[in-house]
């Protein structure tokens, strides 16, 4: 046990030493040449073998040893110049996310700990011919009211992002919306909704801008769910809005069943007006052609995968 937490602190401790390793630079980056594009490349056989060993090594210690190595070798890649044109193909179980204008991207990815902890570890990279890059330090044990939070890169509300959105706040500089998955615990899981902001090129994550009924306001949303279930939680190109399944309690429907949320079959949701992305009860009504439009989605076990659309 004493080796589990020497490792675990070893990987902490690099994650913030990321932090530093970023080069100054306000260029644009250009698509890689021959030379970068090879060399990137072979470092991602390297990576690619790192990261399937963080899914799916069958002991904690080889997992835990495999996240250890892949943060400094993912650092090294990206400093290959105007590597942030590179997409990583192969890294499936990594999640890479772009907003619309590609001004930068997040890399996020999933540590099993055991069956009943997950960690979570991530990076922000700009769009810059040399490397800026922030690491994102998961603190979700540590943070109090995470729904009413103002958070950082260093006090982070750890997931695997698998959407973002962007969106023009009132005055009219861009935010983003993050949607992400977290493992959560053996018997139960989160999704969570989330605002990304940027001032002076420091990012935050929340903004009292979710707003309920009687003029309630959150930080971020989170839906918790049990563990067999599967949920909607994704902005819908269709509607214009995030569309969310409504959750209501196991027990409710089948009595003596574990106190745990499941979807109901019906559909909320939420849609930005003046400033506030504003709580819409029902989405459609339940009798509804709508209500059963099937919305892209995955399974929650490829949440990993960089290619899924939604969970």
């Amino acid at each position: 046990m004493k080796g589990y937490f020497i490792l675990f602190f070893c990987i902490a401790s690099l994650s913030v030493q990321v932090c530093t390793a970023q080069v100054k630079g306000s260029v644009r980056s250009k698509p890689l040449n021959e030379a970068a594009l090879a060399q990137i490349q072979i470092a991602e056989d390297t990576l690619a073998v790192l990261a399937r060993g963080v899914l799916v090594a069958e002991l904690a210690e080889n997992r835990m040893y495999a996240c250890h190595q892949l943060i400094p070798a993912l650092v090294k890649a990206l400093k290959t110049p105007n590597s942030f044109h590179y997409k990583f193909p192969r890294l499936e179980n990594i999640s890479i996310q772009y907003p619309e204008d590609s001004t930068m991207r997040i890399f996020s990815w999933q540590l099993k700990i055991s069956e009943a902890e997950y960690r979570y570890f991530g990076a922000i990279q700009w769009n810059q011919t040399d490397l800026k890059l922030v690491p994102l330090v998961d603190r979700s044990d540590q943070i109090q009211e995470p729904v009413n939070a103002i958070l950082t890169t260093n006090n982070w509300f750890g997931v695997v992002y698998y959407g973002m959105r962007s969106f023009k706040s009132t005055d009219q500089k861009t935010s983003y919306l993050l949607f992400g998955y977290d493992g959560y615990t053996m018997n139960e899981r989160r999704k969570i909704i989330d605002i990304l902001t940027f001032k002076d090129d420091i990012p935050s994550f929340g903004a009292p801008i979710f707003k309920f009924n009687k003029g309630i306001t959150q930080h971020r949303v989170i839906y918790q769910y049990g563990a067999d279930a599967s949920i909607r939680v994704n902005y819908d190109e269709a509607e214009k809005m995030v569309v969310c399944d409504h959750l209501i309690s196991l027990q409710s429907v089948k009595p003596g069943q574990a106190n745990v949320m499941v979807p109901e079959g019906s559909y909320e949701g939420f849609k930005y007006e003046k400033g506030y992305w504003k709580y819409v009860e029902e989405v459609f009504p339940s009798n509804s052609p709508e209500n059963q439009r099937a919305f892209t989605t995955k399974p929650a076990k490829e949440v990993n995968k960089k290619s899924s659309k939604d969970q």
